[in-house]
């Protein structure tokens, strides 16, 4: 039996809606850049995490992971979601 690839194409493209709601009405021409996933598997063992980068060096891949923990961090500590 294959993984169910559901929960990961509803998390994207939920964030796909939110970045397009917060950036479709802003001036200039945006686009997207590096992406960044990072996906916990679970199984009957345990779970393990995945990660997998667009970056094309691994400097601009821990700068995208550093600035996401940072990012992550300050929506903890207002409360919000991150």
């Amino acid at each position: 039996m294959g993984l169910d690839q559901s929960k990961a194409g509803q998390h994207m493209a939920e964030q796909m809606e939110a970045i397009e709601a917060d950036y479709a009405n802003r001036e200039g021409d945006w686009e997207i850049g590096d992406i960044c996933t990072i996906v916990e598997v679970r199984g009957p063992a345990g779970a393990e995490v995945r990660m997998r980068s667009s970056a094309t060096s691994p400097h601009s891949t821990l700068g995208l992971l550093k600035f996401a923990e940072i990012f992550a961090i300050s929506q903890v500590t207002r409360g919000g979601d991150a």
